[in-house]
């Protein structure tokens, strides 16, 4: 069997990567919070679920997304207010026309917006060239219009991409994606009309893929959140590395996990190797890694 390729980045062993390079203010481990706000239709489309998905409309699931933007995004923003610590959004422009509090809180933080689709009910992977160009070009603006910033940053909705994604992007005026989990440094990726970088997306220190698909307890993603830290902590003294945890309204936002993510957070920033760490956004991580010398960014 031959295999196909991508073609968009070449295998970069991170053992073999020579050029170092520091964070600024020298520091080695660059850590950002990203929230993912999701919008989905009624009685239709994908939708994340804690329990056995029912038949549409599916009322029970929808409500308890619905959850999220009511209730757990507001929860969110005041524990992350209390901590001081800024986040990015990787959200779904739907929201704006919607729910016009949540970009004005957004703005009012002065927090970063990453592009997220328009409603994480459909998949940019299941969209024709001429759907997915207006989908990005829709949300874009849509985003720039209700949050005072065109977003910079790009994830799929379910993290999802067609061939010519990287390439859409990239000529839609974005500088940076994070569908790519591959490394945990920033790295370049071609597109036909030259490139965008990727900045390292957590789906492992993420609560849905912890809390939902593999069912794990909260105190389990207090855990991982923990030891991730601690082991890239350790091995930033060698390079610098990118540590991101990745929340979802609906998800974390409900109390008992709430209460984990806070506890976590706060021995997180207690921790006497925290003054070594760049609290940061993924946009902060591109905008900084595409000044450094040719090399350091492979």
């Amino acid at each position: 069997m031959k295999l196909k390729k991508h073609n968009r980045y070449a295998y970069s062993p991170i053992v073999e990567r020579k050029t170092d390079y520091t964070w600024p203010g020298g520091k080695r481990l660059a850590f950002y919070v990203a929230l993912n706000v999701e919008h989905f239709s009624f009685g239709e489309g994908l939708g994340h679920t804690p329990t056995a998905p029912g038949p549409q409309p599916d009322v029970r699931n929808f409500g308890w997304r619905d959850y999220g933007l009511r209730v757990g995004i507001w929860r969110i923003f005041d524990l992350m207010d209390e901590l001081k610590l800024p986040m990015c959004h990787l959200l779904n422009a739907s929201v704006c026309e919607e729910m016009p509090q949540i970009p004005a809180r957004i703005r009012q933080r002065g927090d970063e917006v990453v592009g997220h689709g328009y409603t994480n009910s459909e998949r940019q992977s299941d969209m024709d060239t001429a759907t997915e160009a207006a989908m990005i070009a829709q949300a874009t603006a849509t985003l720039e219009k209700h949050c005072g910033q065109r977003p910079y940053g790009w994830m799929g909705p379910w993290i999802s991409e067609t061939h010519l994604t990287p390439d859409l992007l990239q000529e839609n005026g974005y500088t940076f994606l994070m569908d790519w989990p591959a490394d945990d440094q920033p790295f370049w990726m071609k597109t036909r009309a030259g490139r965008i970088m990727s900045v390292p997306y957590p789906i492992e220190i993420n609560d849905t893929p912890t809390m939902l698909s593999r069912a794990q307890p909260a105190t389990d993603f207090h855990r991982m959140i923990l030891d991730q830290f601690e082991a890239m902590l350790h091995l930033s003294q060698n390079q610098s590395l990118v540590f991101g945890v990745s929340l979802h309204t609906f998800c974390t936002g409900q109390p008992f996990r709430l209460l984990q993510v806070r506890q976590a957070l706060q021995a997180l920033m207690q921790h006497p190797g925290f003054d070594k760490v760049w609290v940061t956004t993924p946009g902060g991580v591109a905008r900084y890694a595409a000044t450094l010398p040719a090399g350091c960014v492979p």
